[in-house]
């Protein structure tokens, strides 16, 4: 315990002028220590952040949405202001934007319906026909109110003659929807979509796109619809629901959304199912097969991934700038318990703001390196190795969170993850449309010569003006006619080997096997 006295004079020391005058002095060292860094971590930040900016958009592309956002259009010309379209677009609880899709035969039908069972480990893929008898047996519970069975219905009843007896309950089934349908092909011939979407300059994230659920289930239906069209004959009504399901994908090309490439990419797979299943059938008249390969051949899906990338790109360094703005609360995550949205926004408003610049640099140098040199636009090439490599280095990368704080690489971690399957995606949507289109030069050759060629230069240029090359090698597609008449068309696929046109366990596999079109042995 201290003495009165010695407590006296330790309060005199304190409060003397002289000790006031050290601790002002001090407390201005400190203040002018945290200034100076402040403003060398600001200049130092803004400076890095300019100067990649300014060399990106001189050599490369711009870094502003309003760049990529796509213009107006007349509402006369807009597939976009058609009526059932416009109500994709509207929010609040007091009107559902899909209601007739949620509850409409098909969805209840579709949710009755199992996958093909599992196929044992190492069994080739093999593509199959739309299971039209499956759909004729959900369609039935429908009507009559049935539950659904405990395993789904399915069905191993591919051939013609099941198919070709069950479309007839397909279509009926699918009468819900032929008014809103029909009012789509009428719309379709408008020459423009622009959806009327409110792009949020100041947070992409925030930016509502529920048309492209909608797309993609609409082009699901059109679908099992053109399937049974064909299977019951109908092939002008089902060329129709093929080059809706085109048209319907292609209207969220020009969107600056990744997301919408995507959907984009999915939706023209679909739509490939039906003409595959025409082709293997001899479905399609010479006349059909034009007008298919006119819709397919233009598909260039690696300059728009390119393009996408491009505006990713601007939405992430976007999105850095919203929440330097508007606070951290976007972090917030379940994985988080010791963080709240008033403990977010305090250390976003204290970070130096070059910390933010510093932060969109290595978001974009991280963006640059994932995609380095794994896409050539102007050859139409993938590089499967390049890709891998990449990947390997972005794993070495810091994934811990403080680690990725001190480095500067959060939102680097954040928002590259979901981006690494681009060019895979791209890879497969490209080859997928690719060999349709040469499907359909190839059936022409076959409906005038009686049978298919002996190789795929004997199309040009009565059959196809061009062939495309693999988009793996860079070189022609595989292709070889077969003793039964039918024959096999090949990418080498991502392994980047040549296995003699035989598939690997899913369509588009990663690890073994090729990408084949071929039809099966009961055309």
């Amino acid at each position: 315990m201290w003495e009165r006295s010695t407590i006296h004079r330790f309060l005199r020391w304190l409060f003397s002028a002289r000790t006031l005058r050290r601790g002002l002095i001090a407390l201005a060292w400190i203040v002018s220590l945290i200034a100076l860094y402040y403003g060398v971590a600001d200049w130092r930040g803004r400076r890095a952040w300019n100067e990649y900016r300014q060399n990106y958009e001189a050599h490369v592309a711009p870094l502003e949405l309003q760049a990529y956002i796509p213009k107006p259009v007349p509402d006369s010309g807009n597939f976009a202001s058609t009526p059932f379209v416009q109500s994709w677009m509207k929010h609040g609880t007091d009107y559902d934007t899909n209601f007739l899709f949620d509850h409409d035969a098909y969805r209840q039908a579709d949710k009755m319906i199992d996958g093909p069972p599992k196929r044992p480990p190492g069994q080739k893929y093999e593509k199959h026909f739309e299971n039209l008898v499956a759909w004729q047996e959900a369609f039935a519970a429908v009507r009559s109110h049935a539950e659904k069975p405990q395993d789904g219905f399915w069905s191993d009843k591919l051939d013609l003659a099941s198919r070709a007896q069950a479309a007839p309950a397909v279509l009926d089934g699918l009468k819900d929807d032929e008014a809103v349908l029909d009012e789509l092909r009428v719309a379709s011939a408008r020459p423009n979509a622009r959806y009327p979407l409110v792009y949020d300059m100041e947070n992409p994230c925030g930016i509502l796109i529920p048309h492209l659920a909608v797309i993609k289930q609409t082009c699901q239906r059109l679908k099992v619809e053109a399937c049974a069209e064909l299977a019951a004959g109908q092939n002008e009504n089902a060329l129709d629901d093929v080059k809706l399901m085109l048209y319907l994908a292609d209207t969220v090309k020009t969107e600056p959304f990744l997301i919408s490439y995507l959907v984009r990419n999915a939706c023209v797979q679909i739509a490939i199912q039906p003409i595959w299943e025409g082709l293997a059938e001899h479905r399609w008249t010479d006349a059909q097969l034009q007008q298919l390969q006119v819709r397919l051949e233009p598909y260039d899906f690696l300059a728009d991934m390119q393009w996408s990338l491009n505006t990713e790109r601007t939405e992430g360094v976007l999105t850095v700038d919203s929440l330097r703005k508007k606070g951290l609360t976007l972090l917030l995550d379940n994985s988080s318990p010791y963080l709240n949205e008033q403990v977010l926004n305090w250390l976003g408003r204290i970070v130096p703001s070059g910390w933010y610049d510093l932060e969109k640099l290595h978001y974009c140098l991280r963006f640059d390196d994932e995609f380095r040199g794994s896409v050539d636009k102007a050859a139409r090439r993938v590089f499967p190795r390049q890709i891998a490599a990449n990947a390997s280095v972005s794993e070495t990368m810091t994934n811990e969170t403080w680690d990725a704080i001190i480095h500067h690489e959060l939102f680097a971690n954040m928002l590259l993850p979901g981006l690494a399957e681009s060019p895979t995606l791209a890879a497969r949507a490209q080859t997928a449309t690719d060999q349709a289109a040469i499907a359909c030069a190839l059936e022409r050759y076959r409906l005038a010569n009686g049978q298919f060629p002996e190789n795929l230069q004997a199309l040009v240029p009565r059959f196809a003006a061009r062939l495309p090359n693999d988009v793996i090698t860079g070189e022609p597609l595989k292709y070889r006619r077969a003793d039964d008449g039918r024959f096999v068309l090949y990418s080498v696929g991502w392994n980047e080997k040549d296995d003699g046109g035989v598939p690997g366990e899913t369509q588009f596999d990663k690890t073994q096997g090729d990408w084949v079109w071929e039809y099966p042995m009961e055309n």
